[in-house]
């Protein structure tokens, strides 16, 4: 067993109750957030703090395309807003206008320091060590964020199918929340939809990564083909391939499709012994077609 957070024993001590285990994602996945989070809440915070109200449209532009419709989508919010830093910087209609989005040397250094959390606690003790007037624009940034995101993102439902596809499974598998997203907020959006009760154990952040929650929670637990994660970004589907789990993808843009093909189709090939294979395989070329490396203003 895996060195783990105490706060992850929960998922260590898990023991089976069926022979089935599925492990679902929140934000964007279950819940329709990661649009209104990320273009309500990130964006315009992003553009206020780092300097980008010249270039506001192309600095929206890059942050969806990294955040949302890219290979990058769902990754931590730290490397992220770098990689929005360097598209803008790449770009001619930028260049035009004189504006030079921030270097953020400081930031990067932040991120490559292994020492810290990529979290607000962990920037706040970094910052305690390396007091510099970049990082508190960041600590502004951050905090910003998720100010917007208390005041804007609540009363947004699960996704069609999500529910129903619950109701089926609960007497049929073992399910936990797989996700970065703080466990308060979590247990909140689902409780507040009355979908906790199908789910085991919530785990979110302070559980440790994704890959870690699989792992404790069904690693050597069930067999490996007994298994699925369901997410809607890259790094779902490598916690699920870290842990030689299977993955079903909710294609951005389509999750509502995706969610039904679910209930309709993809839980009964799983629970038939039928999923692993060509039909996975599909699935996961249709989604990560969705998601490309190269920008749209590039190609």
């Amino acid at each position: 067993m895996p060195d783990y957070p105490e706060a992850a024993r929960p998922l260590a001590e898990l023991s089976p109750k069926h022979q089935f285990f599925v492990g679902i994602d929140s934000d964007g996945c279950a819940f329709d957030t990661m649009e209104i989070k990320h273009k309500e809440c990130f964006c315009p915070n992003t553009i206020k703090h780092w300097g980008l109200q010249p270039v506001s449209k192309y600095a929206r532009e890059a942050a969806e395309f990294v955040n949302l419709y890219s290979k990058w989508r769902g990754i931590n919010r730290w490397p992220a807003v770098v990689m929005v830093f360097d598209l803008l910087r790449e770009r001619p209609e930028v260049q035009a206008r004189h504006v030079v989005p921030p270097e953020a040397p400081r930031v990067r250094e932040f991120i490559a320091d292994d020492a810290y959390p990529k979290s607000n606690d962990g920037l706040k003790a970094y910052m305690a060590e390396r007091p510099d007037p970049e990082l508190e624009r960041a600590w502004a940034w951050t905090t910003g964020v998720n100010q917007t995101v208390a005041d804007m993102v609540h009363d947004v439902p699960p996704f069609p199918y999500v529910r129903e596809s619950l109701e089926f499974l609960a007497d049929k598998a073992d399910m936990i929340v797989v996700s970065a997203t703080p466990v308060e907020a979590l247990t909140r959006e689902w409780e507040e939809h009355d979908i906790a009760k199908y789910v085991r154990v919530v785990a979110g952040q302070e559980l440790g990564k994704k890959a870690l929650h699989l792992e404790l929670a069904a690693r050597g637990k069930y067999d490996s083909d007994r298994i699925l994660m369901i997410g809607d970004a890259p790094g779902d589907m490598n916690a699920a391939r870290a842990n030689d789990a299977l993955f079903y993808p909710i294609n951005p843009g389509y999750e509502e499709e995706s969610w039904q093909r679910f209930h309709d189709e993809g839980v009964h090939k799983f629970l038939a012994g039928e999923y692993k294979g060509a039909y996975e395989a599909q699935l996961v070329a249709e989604f990560e077609k969705l998601l490309p490396e190269v920008p749209p203003w590039k190609r």
